[in-house]
């Protein structure tokens, strides 16, 4: 996954469209080293289709924007890799954050449960 095709998951997990992104991004003033003016509205829909290299500079801005950490943009790890549909990649990023929370045995418990799971579905049962 490209970034600019995160960005643009992201986007859609937050339930924002392009031109909304735009005008937030907008807002925080961000500025290009080389010109030290902001990006047009032509330069961000060309980062988001990923026609225009995405300066390192607003990846900051991009971030806030989104409510989301800087190096989240750049974590192309399994929940994003899924093939789940949006609202259920949301589900597994919120109990991703959540396991923190859980305790050694309940990990361990879930664990086995998955690998169950896991050996179904390799077997051809629907566990859906």
């Amino acid at each position: 996954m490209e970034l600019f095709e995160k960005i643009n998951y992201l986007i859609n997990e937050k339930g924002m469209n392009k031109k909304e992104f735009a005008n937030k991004f907008l807002s925080l003033e961000p500025k290009l080293r080389t010109t030290g003016e902001a990006p047009g509205l032509a330069s961000i829909y060309s980062y988001l289709t990923g026609k225009r290299e995405i300066k390192v500079e607003l990846i900051p801005y991009i971030a806030e924007t989104l409510e989301v950490k800087e190096q989240e943009l750049f974590e192309f790890n399994i929940e994003y890799l899924a093939e789940y549909n949006y609202a259920q990649s949301k589900e597994v990023r919120e109990i991703v954050k959540l396991l923190e929370y859980l305790p050694t045995t309940a990990i361990k418990n879930l664990k086995l449960k998955l690998e169950e799971y896991k050996k179904l579905c390799k077997e051809g049962f629907d566990i859906s």
